[in-house]
Order: structure tokens, then C-alpha cells, then sequence
């Protein structure tokens, strides 16, 4: 009989566990934050407008008393300035602090089973947070300007570092006692079976306070960011495929069973490591543990998970840590792109690429770069779960390239000029061929642009 140790369940024990800077020092600073600035070029918030910053009010950290001042125009758009310049600096921070956390928790110089999906997934949460708390912001000062009656919500902040940012009302810690306070319910409802540690009671148990008590549910389809983010999984249980294994995997890995998993089709599966996979395919009151834990997707006949069984499950690859968290940021990447791009129906990321490829006449070749609009906010997002992606696979052309076709969506057509260059070198040749002319074209559009932002007549015509 197989066994999993719980030390919680074995011992019966529960354990509880300044000067006022300019405006445009802030905007470059954000600015040279790995491409996550905000920024005119997609449509967040212009810097290079003369005059535009001084409309731009920032809270302070601080509630001010109430007095009866007279303060002159000027003296007001300076206190603006400082104010704005002071957020901006906070937030960049906040985002550089989450980037670095994130990259060292998935460096390749630590080993793959010291990583914690939790952690890492939680530092892409706060990174996304920030980045999107900073437009809330932003957008509330630019109401405000509108209509001076509108009041403005307090922007004061208790927490100076990333792990203490909240998310949906708790920090990072508060977030990882949650999946403690996960595995001491399991570990209740095996007391309260009066049972041992057998491998299937365990399943069973940890199936029971998932989906039974805590109501998790997965979602065949990724339409809403509240299924791709690990605390709002936890809020509303309500996640994706992979989100779902991740918290089974922190769970059991904290009632010291071993979880691993692996890529089949579009499903990830999950089960225990062990020699005798046999159990998890006997069928129990109509399920098997291994159906139940995986979902619908075991029982689909169109899922290739369907043909799973306990022989071909020795066969799989198992993926590590870094695969799981890759993933989840690729999910993360489609989700935010898809919600960029809904008002441009079929539109794909390597859509111009075969325009450039299969056009016959200048216009047409011209016209191929015309960049529609996307929603800014979702769009700069998938920029930024592409960027952490690379962190994991920067030898992926295709990933690399999907980031520079996002980069020339988002009008950063010097960076993408960049990307797309070093992804000819990785992509075979077929495509090195087809993204060769697009990138030449795609460079007399930053020179075209450059020449446009210096004030300089003329157009290039693209042949």
C-alpha cells in the first residue's frame, strides 16, 4: 500500500502559521523599465505634449489637512508635477522590484525543485497590479480635471516593497498561508476519517476541500484575467487548467506528496509520482482519482487526454517547474492579446507578416503597415508576460517573435525591429524568409516615424 507522509496529520498538530524633480525625469525612468513605461505609443499617458503633464494631478501619500488656501496657477501645476513625478517614481519601482523578485525566483542558476509556482506567479500578479493601479490612478486625476466637482480617491500607501503590496486585499505572505490554511483542511479531513496516510484517501480528501468545500471549478476556456491570476483563483475559484494543477501541486507538495505533470494536446495533466499508477485509474463511485483530479477533459473523446491510461502515463514528459510557470505566463499572453485586439475581429499577431509575403503592388505593401488600433492597457500587459516568458526561453523564435509583432502592434517600432532582427537568427529558414521583408520595411517605418517626431516634412514611400 502506497503512503503519502503527513507530518500535520501524524502528529496531530496544526501550526499556525523633498526636491521637486520634473516631470520627465520620472516618464524616462519609467520609460527604460524593460519597455513598460507609460507611454503616448500606446495610448496611456502622453509625455512629450507641452503642457500635458501639468493637467496630470497626483495624489500624495499623505491626507492632507483641511485649510483654506490660496494657491496661484503656477504654484498649483508645480504641486502637480511633484506629485505625479513622486507616483510615477513609486510605481516604477514597485514594477522593477516585482521583475527582479520574479527573475530570481525562476534563475537557472537555482534548481528547478527549489522554485515555488506560487511565489513566481504571485510576483506576475503584483508586477500586472502596479503597472494597472498607476492607470487608475492617472485616470482618476484626468476626471478629476474634467470636472472639478468629482472627488478623488486616496492613493496613500502603507507598504514599501512588492511582498507587501496587496492583492485583492492581501499581500504575498497572506496569500501563501492561504494554501496552508488549504492543506491543514485536508489534513482535518482525514482526521476526521479516522483513516492513515493511504495514497488514495489522501486524493480523495484534497479532492473533497477543492472542489467540494472550497467550490474550485475549471474553466474550459480562458476569456476572463480572473481565471489567469493565482489570487484571484484563490478568491473565486474560478481558474484555468493549469492555475488549478498549480494550487493542487502547492497543496500536496505541503502534505509532503509529490505531484508532477505534464503538456497533453492543449490539456495539462496532473497525478501523483508513483510506481503504481494503476490506482489512479480505478474507477470509484463512476470517477477515477486520476479523472477527478483532471477534469472533464480525461473523459472527452476529442481530448487527447481521453486516451490516457495507466501505461502511456509513465510515458509522458513530466514538466518542471519552469515549464508550469511557462505556461501560465503563455496563457497569460494569449488572454491579454485576445482582449487587445477584440475590436479587430480574426486580427493575428503574424497577420502582417504574410501580408508583406504575399503582396503584389506598393500600396498594398505600403498599406500591410498600417497598425490598427488596440486597446493600450491589454496590449502593454501581453508585452509584459511576453517579456518574462523570454526570461524563460530566450532561445524560443517563435515566442520571440510574437513579442516583436506585439512591440510593432504597440507602435515601438525601434524595439521591434530589435526582436524581429535577433529572431531571424534563431527561426528557421522559411520563416527567417518571410520575416526579412517586413523587417526592412518595418525599418524605413521607425525612420519614417523619427523623421515625423522631429518635425520634418516629407513622406518615404515604402517600395
Amino acid at each position: 500500500m502506497l503512503c503519502a507522509s503527513l507530518p500535520g496529520l501524524c502528529h496531530q498538530q496544526m501550526l499556525v502559521g523633498g526636491a521637486v524633480k520634473q516631470s520627465s525625469t520620472a516618464m524616462a525612468s519609467l520609460d527604460i523599465y524593460s519597455r513598460c513605461g507609460f507611454d503616448g505609443r500606446v495610448g496611456c499617458w502622453i509625455g512629450n505634449e507641452k503642457g500635458r503633464w501639468n493637467k496630470l494631478a497626483a495624489a500624495s501619500t499623505k491626507a492632507p489637512k483641511k485649510k483654506r488656501l490660496s494657491v496661484s496657477p503656477l504654484a498649483s501645476s508645480a504641486l502637480a508635477e511633484t506629485r505625479y513625478t513622486s507616483r510615477a517614481k513609486f510605481y516604477q519601482e514597485v514594477l522593477s522590484d516585482a521583475r527582479e523578485k520574479f527573475t530570481q525566483e525562476i534563475s537557472f542558476q537555482s534548481k528547478d525543485k527549489d522554485i515555488s509556482l506560487a511565489k513566481a506567479l504571485l510576483y506576475v500578479a503584483s508586477e500586472d497590479e502596479a503597472f494597472m493601479a498607476f492607470n487608475r490612478e492617472m485616470d482618476a486625476h484626468s476626471f478629476q480635471n474634467e470636472r472639478r466637482s468629482a472627488s478623488l480617491p486616496s492613493y496613500a500607501t502603507d507598504w514599501t516593497c512588492v511582498e507587501a503590496m496587496p492583492l485583492a486585499g492581501k499581500n504575498m505572505n497572506e496569500w501563501m498561508v492561504e494554501l496552508d490554511v488549504i492543506a491543514r483542511e485536508v489534513e482535518a479531513e482525514l482526521v476526521s476519517r479516522e483513516i492513515g496516510c493511504d495514497l488514495v484517501e489522501v486524493l480523495d480528501a484534497v479532492n473533497v476541500v477543492l472542489f467540494k468545500s472550497r467550490g474550485f471549478k475549471r474553466s474550459s476556456v480562458l476569456v476572463d484575467s480572473k481565471c489567469a491570476y493565482l489570487h484571484s483563483v484563490l478568491t473565486s475559484g474560478y481558474c484555468s487548467a493549469i492555475l488549478l494543477s498549480v494550487i493542487y501541486i502547492e497543496v500536496c507538495r505541503r502534505l509532503n506528496l509529490t505531484i508532477v505533470g505534464s503538456r497533453v494536446g492543449e490539456d495539462f495533466l496532473i497525478w501523483p509520482q508513483t510506481g503504481n499508477p494503476e490506482e489512479l485509474f480505478k474507477v470509484i463511485s463512476g470517477h477515477s482519482l486520476f479523472g477527478i483530479v483532471n477534469g472533464k477533459c480525461v473523459d472527452d473523446p476529442r481530448s487527447k487526454a481521453s486516451d490516457i491510461n495507466s501505461n502511456s502515463l509513465l510515458g509522458l514528459e513530466l514538466a518542471t517547474n519552469r515549464d508550469i510557470i511557462g505556461i501560465a505566463l503563455a496563457n497569460l499572453m494569449r488572454l491579454h492579446w485576445k482582449r487587445a485586439s477584440r475590436a479587430n475581429h480574426g486580427l493575428m499577431l503574424t497577420s502582417p507578416l504574410r501580408s508583406v509575403d504575399h503582396a503584389d503592388d506598393k500600396s498594398s505593401k505600403t498599406n500591410c503597415l498600417n497598425v490598427p488600433l488596440l486597446r493600450p492597457q491589454d496590449l502593454r500587459l501581453a508585452i509584459m508576460a511576453s517579456e518574462r516568458l523570454l526570461i524563460l526561453q530566450p532561445h524560443n523564435w517563435a515566442l520571440r517573435r510574437d513579442h516583436g509583432m506585439m512591440l510593432y502592434y504597440s507602435r515601438e517600432y525601434e524595439e521591434a525591429v530589435q526582436e524581429l532582427s535577433i529572431c531571424m537568427a534563431f527561426a528557421p529558414e522559411e520563416e527567417a524568409e518571410v520575416l526579412e521583408p517586413f523587417v526592412e520595411k518595418l525599418h524605413l517605418l521607425r525612420v519614417e516615424s523619427s523623421w515625423k517626431s522631429q518635425g520634418k516634412k516629407g513622406h518615404l514611400t515604402v517600395s
